[in-house]
């Protein structure tokens, strides 16, 4: 083999020059524990449309019946059972608004033009056997299942949090006794509680709110309570014990505030539960009464038209199932946003 001549240059045997004024540059920004796991929240594209879903939910239920501007109660038998029709959507072909349905013979008829509606008068949802507005008892309905959903989570949570963190704080007897309390509420069906209440109580927004909140809070509690157990042994507990703070402000300024992920993630948990069990009291009959509406009342008015007037659950159903699907999907990526064992 010939031999080849190569040189190298003294440049490249020279000392790396290093910069040590920027060792101790921090290059990503310092960030907080919620600002964090916002971070992580936004990278669960789940997540943030069920999160934009919820926010125009809730917006249309106070702001739905507005737009209408009808009400929701007025009755106008006329114009009964009138299928949806919506302005512009009702001249595309493919869409189902534009005010017609199928006769007994399987043919298109234009309900509107049979009962001579004005062609200046839009039901964007249509009318119920009453001759009521769907779209604004829709929303209405929503508000109502919202406000129910929303105040017996708040409760659960309320007593939910304070009696588990009491509980595993001070253990031992105490801890016995309380347990005991919650174990006896776990075994009373929730059904069995709001039959009680509807017998002392009207059915309506009091009774199936105190139904809710008389159970719905054990498992809050008992989440809280072995929450509490593993924190109170932490150094940060027994500083502030030992600084002579009283065990009521180490319970709620101190183990509280540190179990704030877990209190947001079973209170979403509780949400759709909510909603769901309010919309099954009022399709069995326990719920809201005529001629107030919620999800469950239209349901259940729009299951016994299925077959003949199937745009009477169509919409409810689709309200319902989003605001649950929404719920639980932001639970979980709350859920892994918050929990500390799922950092990447």
């Amino acid at each position: 083999m010939a031999n080849i001549d190569q040189t190298i240059s003294k440049d490249k045997f020279q000392p790396a020059i290093m910069d040590h004024s920027k060792h101790e540059v921090i290059v990503k920004p310092s960030l907080n524990f919620w600002q964090d796991a916002w971070l992580r929240v936004r990278k669960n594209k789940g997540a943030i449309v069920s999160l934009v879903l919820i926010a125009l939910l809730i917006i249309m239920a106070f702001v739905g019946p507005l737009i209408s501007g009808k009400d929701a109660d007025a009755q106008n038998v006329k114009h009964a059972n009138l299928p949806a029709k919506i302005p512009v959507l009702e001249n595309v072909s493919w869409l189902p608004f534009d005010g017609t349905m199928k006769n007994k013979a399987g043919t298109e008829v234009d309900m509107y033009k049979v009962k001579k509606v004005d062609e200046d008068t839009y039901y964007w949802f249509g009318t119920d056997s009453l001759g009521r507005d769907l779209f604004t008892r829709l929303w209405e309905g929503t508000q109502i299942s919202l406000y129910i959903a929303f105040l017996a989570a708040f409760i659960d949570m309320v007593i939910g949090v304070a009696y588990g963190a009491i509980s595993g704080y001070f253990g031992g007897r105490v801890d016995n006794i309380m347990q005991r309390i919650t174990e006896i509420l776990m075994g009373i069906p929730n059904l069995v509680v709001v039959v009680l209440m509807i017998l002392v109580l009207e059915p309506g927004i009091l009774s199936i709110t105190i139904a809710l909140s008389v159970t719905g809070w054990v498992s809050m509690a008992r989440v809280v309570r072995a929450q509490t157990m593993k924190l109170k042994e932490q150094e940060f507990v027994l500083a502030s014990r030992t600084l002579g703070n009283s065990n009521a402000k180490i319970i709620f300024k101190h183990l509280v505030p540190n179990l704030a992920g877990v209190i947001i993630i079973n209170t979403m948990f509780t949400i759709p539960s909510a909603i769901f069990f309010e919309a099954f009291l009022s399709f069995i009959g326990l719920g809201l009464q005529a001629p107030a509406a919620s999800l469950g009342t239209l349901i259940d008015d729009g299951y016994k038209a299925l077959l003949t007037y199937p745009h009477m659950l169509i919409f409810p159903a689709i309200a319902i199932s989003l605001i649950m699907i929404c719920f639980n999907l932001m639970a979980d990526g709350l859920r892994d946003a918050l929990d500390p064992k799922m950092r990447d």
